[in-house]
């Protein structure tokens, strides 16, 4: 892989081309998003052997699932500083290690502590990557094509949990699905794609916008000019003109009343991504099949029947986020989400089997792939003005992941008990961020970064 140092001057003040080294680095830095999805989805398909393992009792598998989660809480509030500090770049590199060490930490967890450990040590780094990845890709793609790039790295968390699914298949198969070690390559099967990620990181060039924020907006004119931006000089102009009042003391703190309404939209967006049930399915995709009559095999088979579903309609999504918009994906999203979470209450109320299970989970994933899923990772990034891009990502992501390890706690708690009550409440969230989106979310298809700030009355 070749691509340009972002030290070099430009040679000519419009881009020309580019599209190659911006597609590049977007597949690149998007490869923490695959991990995300794989960690996020793999332990779907180890937990049976976890309760036998280790004993758990189903508080105990909550509390083994969710502390991945508690890892995600500390990575997305912590990477914000690191990545304003020293660079989009260098911070993605310390994630894929911390990605590397969880794989192969879980593979060899001697007990379940260590287990516990290595989980949060890998949820610590798709915290991170939760923040860093999209607002990477969001930093260097041009306003005309940012929500398809930006959505490469939600197309990439889709195809680590199709990934995690399709390998815990195999490994199933290959291993054996009642062999004692079988959980243990399901979890190591993830060192792969880390190691790939922080061999192929450090060659992709820095955020621009980074650059003119540390001053270097020759280095950021460079970058631009060989990513394909129309005009870099201009662009990296304005970038510099929007962040000329960081340099007094106080511009830089996010709890100011100029930032509160792009941190709340950016927070609600954020807040309603878990609302919408969608880890209660992913992370027990494998349980709510065997819940619903099939055996160990059969259950991990249909886990990658719904992965490649979802992976199908997030391509979709990607297609027409630029034409038809954030706002129009959520509200339609919104509505089908709601038939999809009544149809899988009725499913738990009344103990269906067979081919309607596979339909309800299969309109809940699918309504979050062209929806939410497509949307959340570029329009928060979209919102927060470029001064506080970086903490305010930060706290949004830090409040899907404290929601998603809510969510994921208590679901089986809650499922064994009665599961129509966990979709019906899904479902009632639905209706709210309906209401909520369409009478608060603006649209921010094909408007610069700059131009959105102003819109949404952030001035210097």
């Amino acid at each position: 892989m070749n691509i340009p140092s972002a030290t070099e001057a430009p040679t000519t003040t419009s881009g020309g081309g580019g599209g190659g080294i911006l597609v590049i680095s977007a597949i690149v830095a998007a490869l923490g998003s695959l991990l995300f999805g794989f960690d996020t989805a793999v332990i779907s398909g180890t937990t049976d052997a976890l309760r036998q393992v280790f004993g758990l009792n189903d508080n105990l598998l909550g509390f083994t699932v969710s502390s991945a989660l508690i890892g995600t809480m500390v990575g997305s509030l912590s990477v914000g500083r690191p990545a304003d500090w020293w660079g989009r770049r260098p911070v993605l590199a310390m994630l894929a290690v911390l990605f590397v060490l969880s794989a192969v930490g879980c593979a060899l967890a001697w007990n379940w502590y260590a287990l516990l450990f290595f989980r949060w040590l890998g949820g610590v780094a798709v915290g991170g990557a939760s923040v860093v990845c999209p607002m990477y890709i969001t930093e260097i793609a041009p306003a005309k094509r940012r929500g398809l790039l930006v959505a490469v790295s939600q197309l990439n968390i889709v195809v680590g949990v199709l990934a995690a699914y399709l390998s815990n298949y195999l490994v199933s198969r290959v291993v054996g699905a009642e062999h004692p070690n079988t959980w243990r390559w399901m979890f190591g099967i993830m060192t792969f794609p880390a190691v790939a990620f922080l061999l192929t990181v450090m060659m992709i060039p820095e955020s621009p916008r980074w650059l003119v924020k540390k001053g270097r907006r020759k280095q950021a004119e460079a970058v631009l000019v060989r990513f394909g931006h129309e005009s870099p000089v201009e662009e990296a102009g304005e970038i510099e003109e929007s962040l000329k009042a960081e340099m007094s003391g106080t511009h830089q703190r996010l709890f100011q009343r100029k930032y509160m309404k792009p941190l709340l939209l950016a927070c609600m967006i954020g807040a309603f991504n878990q609302l919408d049930g969608i880890n209660a399915v992913i992370y027990y995709t494998a349980d709510i099949f065997r819940m619903a009559g099939a055996d160990r095999a059969s259950s991990l088979m249909q886990s990658v029947v719904i992965g490649v579903f979802n992976l199908v309609i997030t391509i979709g999504a990607m297609a027409i986020i630029d034409r038809v918009g954030r706002k129009a994906l959520l509200l339609v999203g919104s509505v089908t989400f709601f038939f999809s979470h009544v149809l899988a209450a009725w499913v738990f109320a009344t103990h269906a089997q067979g081919w309607v299970v596979i339909v309800a989970l299969i309109g809940i994933v699918g309504s979050h792939a062209y929806s939410q899923g497509a949307v959340v990772w570029v329009i928060i990034n979209e919102l927060l003005p470029n001064a506080v891009r970086a903490s305010g990502s930060a706290l949004a992501c830090f409040l899907i992941w404290v929601l998603c390890a809510g969510v994921s706690w208590s679901f089986p708690v809650v499922a064994k008990n009665s599961g129509a009550y966990a979709f019906g409440f899904f479902a009632a969230m639905m209706v709210l961020q309906f209401f909520m989106v369409w009478a608060f979310l603006p649209e921010t298809k094909g408007v610069s970064l700059e131009e959105l700030q102003k819109r949404l009355g952030v001035k210097d």
